[in-house]
C-alpha cells in the first residue's frame, strides 16, 4: 500500500494501491501496461492544485516530476518542448533569455503544465486562450502501455487531447506555441461595482487583460488578501488592468503599478483558505450572468462571503473546453472550508446554468452527463476517440466515469 495522496487545500484525498515515480517515458509505458493488464486504474498527479477529485484512485497513481522538464526552446518558432510536470513557473526565466515568453497565465504558478492543460486552466484577456489553446503536440501513454503522438496532422485527435482531463492517457511530453518576450505595465484600484460592471464590454475589449475582484461584504477583501487599511470595499471591486508596454517603458516595482518582465507581473499568493467552483458563459451574456450573481450574492450572505472573480478567455478548438467556438466571462466564487457552502454553490450552477454555463474542470462543478452533451458542441467526438484509445475505462476514476463513459 502506498502512502495516502491529498489536494493542495486538502478537501480531496486518497489512497492508491500503488504509487508510481518513474524517470523516463519508457518506466511511464510499463508502469500503465502492468497496471491495465492487472485491473487497476490509473491517474496522474500534478500539482495538486484541482478542488475536483480529478486525481483519485483507488489503483495506480503516477508522479511524474522524476520525468525531464523543460527540454528544448525554438526562438525562430516560437515553441517550448516540455515534461508534463514543469510547473508554470519554471517557464519564465528560461523562455525569457531566449526572448519568448507564455502567451499568457494565470495567478497561480505552481500548477505542473500537464495537469493546466487538461483541465483548461487559463489567464484572462478576451483575445487570449487557455494554456490548452497552445498545445500542438504531445506525447501520449495510452491504456496498451504504447505511445501516441498527436500533432497538428489530426486536429480532431489533438483538440480532443488538449483538454482530456486525463481521461485519454498519461502524457509525457508536451510541445506549446508561446509569444515573443513582452513586458506588462500594471494597474490595480479600486473601483464601485457600476464603474467596473458597466462597461465592462468596452473595458474587456480595450486592455490585454481586465478583470476584477466583487466584494460582496466588509468581511470578503481579507479572505485573498485584497484589504486595505481604512478603506471599506464592501460592494466595490478590487480592478486589475495589465498592458503591454515598449523598452521606452522602465522597470517598476510601485505599488499597484509595477512595470516588468509578463511573468513577474502576473503571479499572486493565495492562502489555500478556500474552495473554488469557476463557470464559463458566453461573453455577450456576461454582464447580464454577473448581474444576476451579485443578488444571489447579497441575498446569500455569510456564506457567499468570498469575492467573486471574473475575467474573460479567448475562444479556441478543443472539444472539452470551457471556450470551444466562443469567448467566454469566466465567474469564480469559492466556499469556506468548513462551512456548509453545498447548497450556497448549487444556487450558483442553478444560476449560471441558464447562461448555457461550462465548467472548469479542475475547479467544483455539478456538471451532469446530459448537460456536457448539451452544452459542448464536440462532446461526442471526444467521447469517441476516448472509447477508441481507452476502451476500458483505464484511466477513468469514479468522478469522470458518470461523464465520459
Amino acid at each position: 500500500m502506498s502512502a495516502g495522496w491529498r489536494n493542495w487545500v486538502g478537501n480531496q484525498s486518497c489512497s492508491p494501491l500503488e504509487l508510481g515515480a518513474p524517470r523516463s517515458e519508457d518506466e511511464v509505458c510499463a508502469l500503465v501496461a502492468d497496471a491495465a493488464r492487472r485491473g487497476l486504474t490509473v491517474r496522474a498527479a500534478g500539482a495538486g492544485h484541482s478542488f475536483t477529485p480529478v486525481v483519485l484512485t483507488d489503483g495506480l497513481l503516477l508522479d511524474l516530476r522524476g520525468l525531464p522538464h523543460i527540454r528544448s526552446l525554438d526562438a525562430d518558432r516560437a515553441r517550448v518542448v516540455v515534461g508534463p510536470a514543469t510547473t508554470i513557473g519554471e517557464f519564465g526565466e528560461p523562455l525569457w533569455k531566449a526572448g519568448l515568453a507564455l502567451a499568457n497565465q494565470g495567478d497561480i504558478v505552481a500548477q505542473q503544465i500537464a495537469g493546466a492543460v487538461a483541465t483548461a486552466t487559463h489567464g484572462s484577456g478576451l483575445e487570449l486562450g487557455c494554456f490548452s489553446s497552445s498545445v500542438r503536440r504531445l506525447r501520449l501513454v495510452v491504456a496498451d502501455g504504447s505511445v501516441v503522438e498527436i500533432d497538428e496532422s489530426d486536429p480532431d485527435l489533438l483538440h480532443a487531447a488538449q483538454v482530456a482531463v486525463g481521461a485519454l492517457g498519461v502524457v509525457t511530453e508536451l510541445e506549446l506555441a508561446v509569444a515573443p518576450a513582452y513586458r506588462l505595465r500594471e494597474r490595480i484600484e479600486h473601483w464601485s461595482w457600476e464603474d467596473a460592471w458597466e462597461p465592462f464590454e468596452e473595458l474587456a475589449a480595450a486592455h490585454r487583460h481586465y478583470s476584477f475582484f466583487w466584494m460582496p461584504s466588509e468581511d470578503s477583501a481579507a479572505l485573498y488578501g485584497l484589504a486595505s487599511p481604512g478603506e471599506s470595499l464592501a460592494d466595490r471591486c478590487h480592478v486589475k488592468i495589465y498592458d503591454e508596454v515598449g523598452d521606452d517603458v522602465p522597470d517598476s516595482a510601485e505599488l499597484r503599478r509595477r512595470v516588468g518582465p509578463a511573468h513577474v507581473i502576473y503571479p499572486m499568493v493565495y492562502e489555500p483558505n478556500f474552495h473554488e467552483l469557476e463557470y464559463f458563459v458566453p461573453f455577450e451574456r456576461g454582464r447580464e450572468a454577473l448581474a444576476a450573481m451579485r443578488e444571489l450574492m447579497l441575498r446569500s450572505l455569510p456564506v457567499s462571503v468570498f469575492p467573486m472573480e471574473v475575467r474573460t478567455v479567448g475562444p479556441d478548438e478543443a472539444f472539452l473546453s470551457h471556450s470551444y467556438g466562443r469567448p467566454t466571462v469566466v465567474i469564480s466564487v469559492s466556499g469556506m472550508p468548513g462551512d456548509d457552502y453545498g447548497p450556497y454553490l448549487e444556487d450558483v450552477d442553478r444560476l449560471l446554468g441558464e447562461f448555457d454555463a461550462r465548467v472548469h474542470w479542475g475547479k467544483l462543478h455539478f456538471l451532469t452527463r446530459e448537460q456536457l452533451l448539451a452544452r459542448y458542441p464536440r462532446a461526442e467526438d471526444f467521447l469517441a476517440i476516448r472509447r477508441r484509445l481507452d476502451p476500458d475505462g483505464v484511466f477513468l476514476n469514479e468522478h469522470l466515469r458518470p461523464l465520459f463513459r
